[in-house]
């Protein structure tokens, strides 16, 4: 006897391929999860990794930061110190100057001049006083150009005056004077061109 199939084929087939497609539908969904966890995973640690990084670097910025506030702090103290230190090495000059420049006016004024006033103003110093005649304002004059320490001096003016309290008549002067050191006055004379000039007989 022959077995004949009453069951419609065709549906049982389309069942069977709505089986297929559904398992494969499930694999497809599976595997998209899987992959798109093993992506999210994969970037959630790059993100992680990235985030440490950062705060590692703002860590250091803000050492960085602390330590260049520190610096510059210690440049201004430096700064400020170095500032103080000129102003102290320029008061022991002008000290060591002034000291100087009343040793010399001592030592070369004449017999018969007196000093009515000195003013400094840098390196240069002006002078009041009197004289019993112009020949001593003359040798003050000449002794301040021979010493080491003085240099310059130039006569502003000379007029015949009373002093205070005196019934002489004496000379009055108003000159100027530079200050200097033996070494640069050296210098200059070393540069300065010899006189070629013959003296009369």
């Amino acid at each position: 006897m022959i077995p004949i199939n009453l069951l419609p084929y065709r549906a049982e087939r389309r069942k069977e391929l709505q089986r297929q497609f559904a398992i494969l539908a499930a694999l497809t969904a599976f595997i998209g999860g899987f992959v798109w966890f093993l992506g999210h995973s994969f970037l959630e640690g790059s993100i992680n990794k990235q985030n440490e990084r950062n705060n590692f670097l703002e860590t250091r910025i803000a050492e960085l930061d602390k330590k260049i506030a520190e610096i510059k702090q210690l440049k201004s103290q430096t700064q400020s110190l170095l500032a103080r230190k000129r102003v102290v090495e320029t008061l022991q000059s002008n000290r060591t100057e002034s000291v100087r420049l009343l040793d010399q006016l001592v030592r070369q004024l004449p017999d018969g001049v007196h000093l009515k006033t000195i003013k400094q103003s840098g390196r240069s110093v002006s002078i009041l006083g009197f004289a019993t005649s112009n020949s001593r304002v003359s040798t003050l004059m000449r002794n301040f150009d021979a010493s080491p320490w003085l240099e310059a001096p130039k006569l502003i003016e000379i007029k015949a005056s009373k002093p205070r309290g005196s019934s002489v008549t004496l000379n009055e002067f108003n000159l100027t004077v530079q200050l200097t050191r033996p070494e640069e006055k050296s210098k200059t004379t070393a540069s300065s061109p010899p006189d070629n000039r013959r003296k009369k007989s």
